[in-house]
């Protein structure tokens, strides 16, 4: 197992500023899917953090109650809904993303987990899953075999010891992520302090972020960030790295201004280009 240390030296060997001629039909599309009642603010975090985040078009799947909040609250994300009131029932969508998140305020609905099974087996676009995805593909991991190479998870450690089950210490925890990495062809970005990277036999150790992280939604904006890099297109490996790394700046940022307490999710969407700034020359 190797470990590589994620300083500002590795992200700008990764990060490609954007051009000049640039415009939203190069930048990349995403599509982000999720919410539940409830829960529609997990998407609305993960949207806006993918649009702050260069891509230049972002798309949200969610249930009907969602439509209203997420129209007003983000205007400049376009939505689609599913055909059911309260939850996801059926995915089912008319567009070409260039990258593809799902899983955040999704719910464990019979219906959702039918629909989420029926999007694997369809799917081939470049995927990142997250919270109730990786809730539900860890009581069905033969469901793996839909999953395309290279797909990134995200869990935090409750949803980690769902995916792998238990272990006794630190040093288990990342080798038994290294071996399902490995025999699943899949990215685990194994969160924590400080976060991980898992891909394959190496580990890729994050050198941002703090405790002001610790808050409702980060793990939302976490998502959004690395989707924006997948859909711009990005190796999964690097999107994940760069992601990462991006997300932990926003809290070293704006906790010396803040401090930890009063720092929340949409605070990480706030200073994303502060921290897009600080890797120009």
């Amino acid at each position: 197992m190797d470990t590589i240390f994620i300083n500002k030296k590795e992200i700008l060997e990764r990060y490609k500023s954007v051009q000049a001629e640039a415009h939203k039909g190069t930048q990349g599309h995403a599509l982000i899917i999720g919410g539940s009642y409830g829960k529609i603010g997990a998407i609305v975090l993960a949207s806006k953090s993918c649009l702050k985040s260069g891509c230049g078009l972002v798309t949200a799947y969610i249930p009907k109650c969602g439509y209203e909040i997420l129209q007003t609250s983000f205007p400049e994300a376009m939505v689609m809904t599913d055909s059911t009131e309260k939850h996801i029932a059926a995915i089912e969508f008319d567009l070409e993303p260039d990258a593809i998140a799902i899983g955040m305020g999704m719910g464990q609905e019979k219906e959702t987990q039918k629909a989420f099974l029926q999007f694997l087996k369809s799917n081939k676009k470049p995927l990142l899953i997250d919270a109730d995805g990786i809730n539900i593909i860890s009581k069905n991991q033969q469901w793996f075999d839909h999953v395309p190479e290279k797909t990134i998870l995200t869990p935090h450690l409750k949803e980690l010891q769902r995916l792998l089950g238990g272990w006794e210490s630190e040093d288990e925890k990342i080798e038994k992520a290294v071996e399902f990495s490995l025999s699943k062809k899949i990215i685990i970005v194994v969160k924590g302090a400080p976060t991980m990277i898992v891909a394959g036999h190496t580990v890729y150790k994050n050198a941002t972020g703090n405790q002001a992280l610790a808050t409702a939604g980060s793990g939302d904006t976490l998502s959004g960030i690395i989707t924006s890099f997948l859909a711009q297109g990005y190796e999964p490996v690097d999107a994940a790295i760069i992601g990462v790394y991006i997300h932990g700046l926003t809290a070293d940022i704006a906790s010396k201004v803040m401090g930890y307490e009063a720092f929340i999710a949409s605070d990480i969407i706030g200073n994303l280009g502060k921290a897009f700034l600080s890797l120009r020359p």
